[in-house]
C-alpha cells in the first residue's frame, strides 16, 4: 500500500499541483473540500487508480468519504483489493 501512496501523491502533485512543496501534501491534506480535486480531476484520479490497481471504481464511490484526501483513497482502495 505505500507504493500505492507514494504513486498516488506524485500523480497529485504533477496534475493537480505543479510546483508545490511536495512537503505540503499531507497523507491528510483535503482535497476535494479545498478544491484541489474537483470533479474533472476526480475522474482523473480513478482512471489512474483504476489501472494502476487494476479495480473498477463506481461513480457513487467517488464520495469525500472515500476521496477527500491521500489517507482516505488509499483506504478505500485497500477495501477494494481486499
Amino acid at each position: 500500500m505505500e507504493e500505492i501512496k507514494q504513486d498516488l501523491r506524485q500523480f497529485i502533485l504533477k496534475e493537480f499541483l505543479p510546483g508545490e512543496d511536495p512537503a505540503n501534501l499531507k497523507d491528510s491534506t483535503p482535497l476535494l473540500s479545498t478544491g484541489i480535486l474537483n470533479s474533472s480531476a476526480t475522474l482523473m484520479v480513478v482512471m489512474f487508480l483504476e489501472e494502476r490497481c487494476r479495480i473498477h471504481i463506481q461513480a457513487h464511490e467517488t464520495s469525500a468519504d472515500n476521496f477527500d484526501s491521500i489517507d482516505r483513497i488509499v483506504r478505500f482502495v485497500r477495501l477494494k483489493l481486499a
